[in-house]
């Protein structure tokens, strides 16, 4: 990881997630459910293959039938690594990610994972929602992932 091309606000989270014993959801300190424990561990990585300038790795949590939506819509892994590859050119990333909020349904399938987006100086410029499924090999990976601009 290349720490000191990271914001400061950016390594001060990843260090207060890291020691912390139970996931802040919503703000607040929840107990979490085993479930809930494994989609925000599974967002925060993903998060991590940004600041890490990991495209490869970032491929890896994205479904084969994964939609993102934004500028235009991208289907599949192979089309939203492709869109998104201009996201991992440079040595800095450009924007980072944190979930706050993680919901699971009872069947543990599906759940969706929510937080702040904020640009490289660390400023808040939007929210992410993504929807995981836990796929048959035992990965929880995106299948749907939209932002939306700060309120």
């Amino acid at each position: 990881m290349k720490l000191l091309n990271l914001p400061l606000r950016l390594l001060a989270l990843t260090a207060v997630l890291a020691f912390a014993g139970t996931p802040t959801f919503g703000g607040a300190q929840e107990a979490a459910t085993p479930l809930q424990r494994q989609v925000m561990q599974a967002e925060l990585a993903f998060a991590r293959t940004m600041a890490d300038r990991d495209a490869e790795a970032f491929a890896g949590f994205v479904s084969e039938e994964a939609v993102f939506f934004g500028d235009r819509t991208l289907r599949g892994r192979a089309e939203v690594t492709a869109g998104w590859s201009r996201y991992f050119d440079g040595p800095e990333a450009p924007f980072s990610w944190r979930p706050e909020s993680v919901e699971v349904l009872a069947s543990g399938k599906l759940a969706l994972s929510t937080g702040p987006v904020f640009d490289a100086a660390g400023k808040r410029i939007g929210t992410f929602n993504s929807v995981w499924r836990l796929e048959s090999d035992g990965h929880w990976r995106v299948v749907f992932d939209k932002g939306c601009p700060a309120p």
